[in-house]
């Protein structure tokens, strides 16, 4: 559990796809790279996780969840 509720880490994939979504409201979500995808995510305000703890697996559960969210509202 995380005790600083707004902070983002790359576990809380869903309050990061909700913070892209916030961030980047236009992006064509089908057009964006692994690689921006995680500067997006570094980016973002509340992100308090270490950028090299990420790995493939985690950005493309991330991405997945951001293309369900804006395709399947």
């Amino acid at each position: 559990v995380n005790l600083e509720a707004n902070s983002l880490y790359w576990e809380s994939t869903y309050a990061i796809v909700q913070a892209l979504m916030a961030m980047h409201p236009t992006v064509n979500v089908e057009a964006v790279s692994i690689d921006q995808l995680c500067q997006m995510i570094i980016e973002l305000p509340n992100f308090a996780d270490d950028p090299s703890l990420v790995n493939e697996g985690i950005l493309n559960e991330i991405l997945r969840e951001w293309y369900e969210e804006v395709s399947f509202p």
